[in-house]
């Protein structure tokens, strides 16, 4: 399997929390692990912004953000040139999408096209998700907006 993950698929890599089991569990099941450029940042933002509010400890924090930082030489690190921003530029208004979540599932369309390999995008973004399945990448998890009920109502 080639595997493209969000940001907010890779932040469950790192930080404990729903569906954080279940991302180290896929990524060990792909052949080939990918992400957009923009995923350092997201993932350092979300890291520090999950410290500010207390959510994860100093010392999780430095870990996380260090353990990312290493494996992050070893992720397929997709460019963001003006090609996957045109194509971003479309999605965002065919899908419905915020501009990051397009860029990703640009990134990933491209990177499936490129290779002519079918390519399955992780991400915990109902909307993200939505859009992947509906121009044909897979889309995971499988059962994401039951996963987000379930979560949302206390249920995991």
């Amino acid at each position: 399997m080639i595997l493209y993950l969000d940001a907010s698929a890779l932040v469950k890599r790192y930080v404990p929390e729903p569906g954080s089991s279940n991302v180290g569990a896929v990524i060990r099941q792909a052949g080939v692990v990918g992400t957009s450029l923009i995923s350092r940042a997201e993932v350092a933002a979300a890291l520090a912004r999950l410290r500010r509010m207390s959510l994860i400890g100093a010392e999780d924090e430095r870990v996380a953000i260090r353990t990312y930082r290493t494996d992050w030489q070893d992720i397929v690190r997709l460019p963001i040139t003006e090609d996957v921003v045109a194509r971003a530029d479309a999605l965002a208004w065919e899908q419905g999408l915020r501009g990051y979540d397009a860029v990703h599932l640009a990134a990933a369309l491209m990177w499936s096209e490129a290779l002519g390999s079918q390519i399955t995008l992780a991400t915990f973004d109902r909307d993200l998700w939505l859009a992947a399945r509906r121009v044909g990448l897979l889309a995971w998890p499988d059962d994401l907006p039951a996963l987000l009920e379930q979560w949302q109502a206390g249920k995991m």
